[in-house]
């Protein structure tokens, strides 16, 4: 194979613990705003670190447990008896949230964080003794003192930092521009996460292959859902040179790849196909969180008095580079997309996404281990009325198949638990679509049983109302040819 054949070298994943800030999701802050009421019964249903800790759908995502295992053990899975975990590494961390602000308040490179100089005392050894976290750290944040902070929250102005349930405000998020939408103290929460959320998962990445450092790395690819702007241009910002430079990637520069939950996958095409051309040699595509998202479906929860299950932000991260011999390959020959002219029909998009591109490359079904989209944990979704998504989405795509002589139809019942993956994903859109599964694909790809696992993601471009059409896009990984000569199945 030419040298200048992308591969995925090693893929992360973080999941941030953060209960004290559901009540700023998008959601949550609207329902306190209309009924303050709201406030109080949302931190009685907060769940604590241990309990997200030992929340099977959590152990998935950081790959302490298979996705196999959301089929063996029956739903309610937030009140179950934490697992023993597999053997094999974990893809990444589960970060308290006292950590995370801390690391809010250093990645603040304006200083509208400020945090109580206490906190900071408390935080600033943990954050040192995490291998982790501890490369981050390299500057000292804004520190009011308590009698300082209370000021600052009397004056207004902003947003006060809380620790899951607890009563009394850790820090302060004070308006970048009072006068300027993009620029206010919810905005700049928002975007803080995401940059501090996705450097993180750059971090690991490192800590997944140690020959894989961040100062290497020569482009980022944010696919995150962030909007980094100011009022004359909104959304037209570049958060991923943010993270690359709060990252430590000082040889790379980056720009952002919009698509809403589609994303991901169009940053892994266009970051692999800036590798096979010879432009860089080593990209990283990186997904950070979504706060607005966080406590989407609190009301639902606490109607059927289960704990607030959104309480968790999640990042990705993928190191894509030449051919090294061993890693999974992208090909780029097999990349699926959804032109104009397909329309907006579900139906439509899968034909063009999934069956257009396995005809073009002579694969059949049978040949594809497993097939990758939404992966929405359904625990969050079942009980406000959403309804199993990857469920939904196995059936749909299993008729589609069988609609096009692709499969036969008494193999739509069994496609998903033969071809598909189970949810557990939280509610972070583009994390969920597909891209959440890239490290274990990489794991089975390099030591498990899989030879090709195909990544597919759709999105609503309506949300911004400019159209009523969707997007997608599909991508293939295989195993390596010579993984395979050298019996590298195991």
């Amino acid at each position: 194979m030419s040298h200048l054949q992308p591969v995925v070298k090693a893929a992360s994943a973080i999941l941030i613990h953060s209960p004290g800030l559901v009540r700023y999701g998008s959601k949550p802050s609207r329902e306190i705003a209309a009924r303050p009421s709201r406030l109080k019964e949302l931190l009685g249903r907060l769940r604590s670190f241990a309990q997200a800790e030992n929340y099977l759908p959590n152990d998935v995502f950081l790959g302490k447990q298979s996705p196999q295992r959301l089929f063996e053990i029956d739903r309610p899975w937030f009140n179950r008896p934490p697992l023993r975990a597999n053997e094999s590494l974990p893809f990444g961390e589960l970060v308290e949230e006292e950590r995370f602000l801390g690391l809010l308040a250093v990645a603040d490179v304006f200083k509208h964080v400020h945090l109580l100089d206490r906190f900071w005392e408390d935080v600033k050894p943990r954050l040192d003794q995490s291998r982790l976290c501890k490369p981050l750290v390299r500057v000292v944040p804004a520190l009011l003192t308590r009698e300082q902070l209370r000021c600052e929250i009397d004056r207004g102005g902003g947003l006060p930092l809380f620790v899951g349930a607890d009563a009394e405000p850790v820090g302060w998020v004070r308006h970048g521009n009072a006068e300027d939408g993009s620029l206010t103290a919810p905005i700049l929460l928002e975007n803080l996460c995401c940059k501090v959320s996705a450097a993180l998962a750059v971090r690991e990445i490192s800590h997944q292959d140690s020959k894989l450092r961040v100062e290497d790395a020569h482009f980022v690819l944010s696919c995150s859902e962030e909007a980094v702007g100011d009022r004359y241009q909104r959304g037209g910002g570049n958060l991923a040179k943010a993270i690359a430079e709060f990252a430590g990637c000082g040889l790379a520069s980056g720009v952002d790849i919009k698509d809403f939950c589609a994303a991901p996958i169009p940053a892994m095409v266009i970051g692999a196909a800036m590798v096979q051309s010879g432009v860089v040699e080593n990209v990283i595509v990186v997904g950070g969180s979504s706060l607005p998202k966080l406590g989407m479906k609190f009301l639902y929860h606490l109607e059927k008095g289960i704990p607030v299950l959104e309480d968790v932000q999640a990042a990705i991260a993928a190191w894509i580079g030449r051919d090294d011999g061993k890693s999974p390959v992208l090909n780029l020959a097999g990349v699926g997309r959804h032109p104009v002219q397909s329309g907006a029909g579900m139906d439509q998009q899968l034909k063009a996404i999934v069956v257009e591109p396995l005809e073009r490359l002579k694969l059949d079904v049978a040949g594809v281990d497993k097939f990758v989209s939404e992966l929405h944990n359904p625990e969050v979704t079942i009980p406000a009325n959403g309804g199993d998504v990857p469920e939904r989405n196995y059936r749909m795509l299993a008729a589609v198949l069988a609609a096009c002589g692709k499969i036969g139809r008494g193999e739509i019942a069994e496609f998903m638990s033969k071809k598909g993956v189970p949810g557990y994903v939280p509610t972070q859109g583009h994390i969920a679509s597909a891209f959440a599964y890239l490290p274990h694909a990489l794991r089975g790809l390099t030591q498990g049983e899989l030879r090709r696992c195909f990544l597919f993601a759709r999105a609503s471009l309506f949300l911004g109302q400019m159209t009523q059409l969707g997007d997608g896009m599909s991508l293939l990984l295989e195993r390596h040819p010579q993984a395979i000569s050298t019996g590298g199945v195991h």
